[in-house]
């Protein structure tokens, strides 16, 4: 069946203010066919196979009657209270259990059964028999009740969840501050470890080049120093040492020898000892000796000259060795 003839068929069933569909073998409720006729605020859908309303039932808001008599519905729409001009409801002989909380928004509701329905038991309770007008007034505003009931609970609970949620996510925030409170001064005491670290390794650079430096001053006045000692070492090697030779040592004694013999020949011939029998051949010696000389004057003084040039060749080439 195609929308245009569901349209034509709707307005088959149409008479003044009332859609009958009852009987008509519905599965489904026409809710776009019915929303374009808003005149029509009675809808008959009793004795169908109807199981559930579509959401956009909920959008009929002109309706103020309805019959589902007679039908298989398990459930009814969560928005089932935006219908706030429904007055008659009609959910006889269905497999209801429950009713939407926002049932309780139906404030113009004024008749309602419920009858051969499975409800629980407080609001099979709340609903009543509903055998006559008066009943399924009475039912009405019975389950109105009810409903506004279980609406406040599940308000409250709903705060309650509400409550319980913000004050896990209060937890959580405080939690999350204190582990970012952890964590900056976690931070902020590595930041003051690496602080203590740089600071301890440049204070060792700088003990390290302070020393290298002091190592350093030492090195170069020791240097200093044994250059210094080296230099001193240097100039007494070079400072010309006392030539002593063997000839001059030769000389001295020999010059001490005479001194000694003149000495005690002046002491034989000049002094009274020269009558001593000690001075005797002393001065026996000295006379003969003074006797030699004049013999040998020639050739003491060539002997003299050949000392003196030997020694003084002796000299230089000991001088020239060293240079």
């Amino acid at each position: 069946m195609s929308k245009n003839s569901k349209v034509l068929n709707l307005k088959d069933k149409i008479c003044g203010n009332e859609v009958d569909l009852s009987l008509c073998d519905v599965t489904e409720v026409p809710v776009r066919e019915l929303a374009l006729f808003t005149k029509a605020t009675v809808v008959d859908l009793s004795c169908n196979n109807i199981t559930s309303l579509p959401p956009e039932f909920c959008n009929l808001t002109h309706l103020v009657k309805v019959d589902l008599s007679k039908n298989q519905l398990t459930c009814l729409p969560d928005d089932l209270g935006n219908l706030t001009s429904l007055q008659h409801l009609d959910l006889y002989n269905n497999k209801l259990t429950v009713l939407p909380v926002s049932f309780s928004q139906l404030r113009s509701l004024k008749w309602l059964d419920l009858k051969d329905n499975p409800l629980e038991a407080d609001l099979a309770k709340a609903a009543g028999d509903c055998l006559d007008e008066k009943q399924c007034k009475q039912c009405a505003a019975q389950v109105l009740q009810h409903m506004r009931g279980l609406h406040e609970e599940v308000d409250r609970a709903r705060v309650k969840r509400l409550l319980r949620e913000k004050e896990l996510e209060r937890k959580r925030e405080v939690k999350q501050r204190e582990r970012e409170a952890r964590e900056k001064e976690a931070r902020k005491r590595e930041k003051v470890a690496e602080k203590e670290k740089r600071r301890k390794e440049y204070n060792a650079q700088m003990a390290a080049a302070a020393a290298r430096e002091q190592q350093k001053k030492k090195s170069e006045e020791m240097k200093k120093k044994n250059g210094q000692a080296a230099d001193k070492k240097a100039a007494a090697a070079t400072r010309p040492k006392p030539q002593r030779s063997l000839l001059g040592l030769m000389f001295k004694l020999l010059l001490l020898l005479l001194l000694g013999l003149a000495g005690v020949a002046a002491a034989c011939k000049l002094t009274d000892l020269q009558k001593e029998a000690v001075c005797v051949p002393v001065n026996v010696a000295v006379d003969d000796g003074f006797s030699w000389a004049k013999r040998q004057e020639a050739v003491v003084r060539q002997l003299l000259q050949n000392l003196s040039s030997a020694a003084k060749e002796f000299i230089e080439s000991t001088q020239a060795s060293k240079n």
